[in-house]
């Protein structure tokens, strides 16, 4: 049932669009600490930037920026994918189709070759750009290609935590949290990446692993001042 229910063009809709609505509730109810809190500021005079968060926390991602940034996401072709593109349209972010791949059969069936291909165009225009950094079905682990936008872009990539004590964690190959209203939230900012054009292959690997740190440090520390409310953490 479920499988004809995701292909249903009227059934997406409906779904994408109370997802934007859920989620507009959720970030209006909640009580944000940002950090830094001076975030906005060093963000604008660095855009475009390439921001990313892992997945299955991306649900309130939108809600980090300003009414002013331009930005699109990458998500996938899946069909599973449709409703979060819809949602995602509906709360004013661009979508690029395409998906993290881990082989290399994979990054051509899925769509990676076109989607880093949009990705950097819309940087090139002056558009943000946001992925998650981990690929499907290998979660808090960041892939490559993160790293790999920021080296053709040039622009930095900005590492992005959100959590709410109030959630529930789902039982998804993500770990993805339902981010609940009516509570105490955090958005942390990590210090930005960067990653020269003409570095060789170790150097993407060492980006890719401090990638990996910063995301880790921040998701902790997002996670430990939502839970502690408007206590000091």
């Amino acid at each position: 049932m479920w499988r004809r229910l995701r292909t249903n063009r009227a059934f997406q809709l409906a779904a994408g669009t109370t997802f934007a609505s859920y989620f507009k509730l959720v970030a209006r109810t909640t009580r944000f600490v940002i950090e830094p809190p001076d975030i906005f500021e060093t963000i604008d005079e660095r855009m475009p930037v390439i921001m990313t968060f892992w997945h299955g926390q991306h649900f309130l991602a939108p809600f980090a920026m300003k009414p002013h940034h331009k930005a699109k996401v990458l998500i996938s072709r899946h069909a599973d994918a449709e409703i979060n593109a819809i949602a995602a349209e509906k709360l004013g972010v661009g979508t690029i189709r395409g998906s993290g791949a881990t082989s290399r059969r994979d990054f051509h069936r899925k769509g990676a070759v076109s989607a880093t291909y949009e990705m950097l165009d819309a940087l090139a225009e002056g558009i943000n750009v946001a992925m998650t950094a981990d690929v499907p079905k290998i979660t808090r682990k960041a892939g490559l290609g993160v790293v790999t936008i920021a080296r053709y872009s040039g622009r930095p990539i900005i590492p992005l935590a959100m959590a709410t004590r109030n959630r529930i964690t789902l039982k998804s190959w993500d770990r993805a949290s339902l981010n609940l209203p009516f509570g105490p939230g955090a958005a942390v900012v990590g210090e930005p990446v960067f990653v020269a054009r003409d570095v060789d292959e170790a150097g993407l690997q060492a980006a890719r692993d401090l990638l990996q740190s910063r995301l880790e440090a921040i998701t902790a520390r997002a996670e430990a001042i939502a839970a502690a409310g408007s206590r000091d953490v």
